[in-house]
């Protein structure tokens, strides 16, 4: 007889439905590579103007506009990429984007650390960004490599 709450040898209930619940069939969006691709080209310029401005000094309120344009093109891209699949959620590739995203919470907190805590989120983004699909599509809730690893 099988225990309450627990679903194939051992595995709880919950983290089964999870693991369906991420394994949604991914969905395509008509002209979305080029979409995604220019996301992350105003993405990249707009970190560029808010990293930059940090490292010269440029005062924080003229960086304002620069924050919300890396706030408004990353926050996009997070809503496209979990719209075209869940799984990127707890993939290693959304994992580091939520981390990335803290990081530059953290600078509000921490000010005297700002170009510390934006160079290991522009550290982190360029490796995750970058390393083998084996590693980036990695669900950390299933343990392998679940969904789709489209690169580009």
């Amino acid at each position: 007889m099988p225990r309450l709450g627990v679903v194939h040898q051992g595995t709880p209930a919950w983290r089964t439905r999870a693991e369906h619940w991420f394994e949604a069939p991914e969905r395509k969006l008509p002209g979305g590579r080029w979409l995604r691709t220019s996301l992350r080209t105003l993405h990249l310029i707009a970190v560029g103007a808010l990293y930059g401005g940090h490292v010269y000094g440029v005062d924080a309120d003229r960086l304002v506009p620069a924050l919300v344009a890396v706030l408004a093109s990353g926050g996009t891209l997070v809503v496209f990429e979990v719209w075209q699949a869940r799984i990127w959620l707890v993939q290693v590739r959304g994992i580091a984007t939520f981390f990335k995203l803290g990081l530059v919470a953290a600078v509000s907190f921490a000010w005297e650390l700002r170009l510390a805590l934006l160079t290991l989120a522009l550290i982190i983004g360029s490796v995750s960004s970058h390393m083998p699909g084996r590693w980036r599509y990695h669900s950390l809730l299933h343990g392998r490599v679940v969904g789709p690893t489209e690169k580009g």
